[in-house]
């Protein structure tokens, strides 16, 4: 990957005609959105460039923001170690004894494999989204990026959007404690350490109605079922949660998004930082909330 600083106003095309560039080569680049500015990918010849940008070239191809796979995977970013992806609620991110080709995880190698059959990619897990809970994911490429990724998962900038049942007292607050799982593949909190792991949950009220509330949660960790457990654990389980208490379902899925993801790139260090709209099921209920 190639970097430049700009100082001077200017735009993409010019600046980089004037470093030496030819023109076909970076009509290339800008097709395949390989071009990017402060870690967002650019697609116009004219994007204006503004003194202390910092200018992003890769060679590897990008794909097209809204290019979807089968089942709705929407690739939002993809350089030569990760692939960000916008996940629709009620895909699993990766197969199980029962299901094996309708995951996030089949749907991008298949991809992978029919965009360049000899290159050989694959795509490696990092982290999953529940089966009804949609938004962002990020993949690794190498199983470098991959280990790098998961040994500074705790650093990552993890954000969801829920809607939940009732409205919590407290505008604001912290759970946190331990979370172990039945013979039953439930989750449970428990005050015993022991085959247990610890996770720590944040939220805060955006806005509320009589019946529900939308809360941003963020979470410092990454447990199975962790915010589904620990909202329901203060009395305010997610809407359409039934496995842990809801009693409603209006939207016939979880009001569970994962909206905002920032990391380190594994490779670079530069900061990532991706955002998805909720979807528009939301819309619905969040317009009766002030």
């Amino acid at each position: 990957m190639k970097e430049f600083v700009v100082k001077e106003e200017t735009n993409v095309f010019a600046y980089l005609l004037s470093l030496g560039f030819k023109r076909t080569k970076l009509k290339q680049l800008l097709k395949y959105r390989s071009i990017s500015i402060n870690t967002k990918p650019v697609d116009s010849h004219d994007h204006p460039l503004h003194p202390g940008d910092m200018i992003s070239l890769s060679d590897e191809k990008k794909t097209t923001p809204g290019i979807a796979p089968k089942f709705g995977v929407h690739v939002l970013y993809e350089d030569d170690a990760v692939l960000v992806i916008d996940k629709p609620a009620g895909l699993l991110t990766i197969g199980t004894e029962k299901e094996r080709t309708k995951t996030a995880y089949y749907q991008l190698n298949e991809y992978l494999r029919e965009r360049n059959p000899d290159k050989k990619e694959r795509i490696f897990i990092v982290h999953r989204l529940d089966r009804d809970t949609s938004g962002l994911i990020v993949f690794a490429k190498t199983e470098t990026a991959k280990r790098r990724l998961q040994e500074n998962w705790n650093a990552v900038d993890k954000r969801y959007l829920a809607i939940v049942e009732g409205v919590p007292k407290k505008q604001e607050d912290t759970i946190a404690g331990y979370l172990n799982e039945s013979s039953t593949l439930r989750v449970y909190e428990s005050k015993d350490s022991r085959n247990a792991k610890y996770a720590v949950t944040k939220y805060k009220v955006l806005k509320s109605s009589r019946e529900n509330a939308l809360i941003e949660v963020t979470i410092e960790t990454g447990r199975k079922h962790q915010i589904r457990v620990h909202v329901s654990g203060i009395g305010h389980p997610v809407v359409g949660d039934k496995k842990y208490g809801a009693e409603t379902d209006p939207l016939k899925r979880l009001a569970l998004h994962a909206y905002r993801l920032g990391f380190a790139h594994p490779l670079t260090k530069k900061r990532m930082n991706f955002e998805s709209r909720p979807p528009h099921a939301f819309d619905t209920l969040m317009n009766r909330m002030k």
